[in-house]
């Protein structure tokens, strides 16, 4: 009788944490896709580069047998799920950490992850927004032939590959203020994009600043991103799962520093 009811009680305990959740991660995407100047920005900056570098400029161009108009979709779409994990996760926590808002929810009786899975769930649906919304253009306007296994490989990846950026907005939330947040998470999100092959193909970029690409996370996504339509041009499937775990590692380690630090202080 007590086991059935201690199974009962657990049952209702995870009942109720799953509903929090799923509510807090509904709300959260409602208030940023409300915040125009997020969702306008977030959303808008991979669309209108793939409208003017993949569109306008490159319709129906090809380096061999590669089309720009799908490599370059590859590339923003990688583009736009990192500025979604960053600016959503990044300079949202750390806005709701100046406010005290956090505190706040800490002091509820919200489960303690449910705030932070929901910041990170909007993240993977934005992330979800933007590669559909590329694909979409790229199909009807830059004449892209993409198959529906590639493009659920494309969601699918974005789903995993959001994790490490998520991860990293995380880290930067509890180390930077947020008057400095947006400036800052710019200064790390523009050169990182670049330097991965994001904005310019990785075979076009000088021979040191391919040798830098490998460090950085972007590269790794985007080359993963690129195996999707078998544009991938260096490394191994292994080795860029490897970057991607390892960086996630890394940022999850900060970030954990970095909280400890935060409670110090509070």
């Amino acid at each position: 009788m007590s086991t059935a009811t201690f199974d009962l009680r657990r049952t209702d305990s995870f009942t109720r944490n799953l509903t929090i959740f799923l509510r807090e991660s509904r709300y959260e995407f409602i208030r940023l896709l409300r915040t125009r100047s997020f969702s306008f920005s977030v959303v808008g900056f991979p669309v209108v580069f793939y409208l003017f570098f993949g569109i306008i400029m490159n319709r129906g161009q090809q380096i061999g047998a590669i089309s720009i108009a799908k490599y370059v979709l590859a590339s923003y779409a990688v583009f736009g799920m990192v500025g979604a994990a960053l600016f959503g996760i990044g300079v949202g926590l750390a806005a709701d950490l100046a406010a005290g808002w956090l505190d706040l929810k800490r002091a509820s009786p919200m489960p303690p992850l449910a705030y932070v899975l929901a910041k990170c769930c909007s993240a993977v649906f934005f992330g979800i927004l933007i590669v559909g919304l590329l694909a979409l253009i790229g199909i009807t306007l830059g004449h892209v032939s993409l198959t529906l296994a590639e493009f659920a490989l494309m969601i699918a990846l974005t789903i995993v590959g959001v994790v490490p950026f998520v991860c990293m907005g995380l880290a930067l939330a509890l180390m930077v203020p947020f008057s400095s947040a947006p400036g800052i998470t710019n200064m790390i999100y523009l050169p990182m994009s670049f330097c991965g092959g994001l904005w310019v193909p990785l075979m076009f970029l000088p021979h040191f600043m391919q040798t830098i690409a490998v460090l950085m996370p972007t590269y790794h996504l985007g080359q993963l991103m690129l195996g999707v339509f078998g544009y991938a041009s260096t490394g191994t499937t292994l080795s860029h799962w490897s970057g991607l775990l390892g960086f996630t590692l890394l940022m999850l380690g900060t970030a954990g520093v970095a909280m400890r630090r935060v409670e110090q202080n509070t």
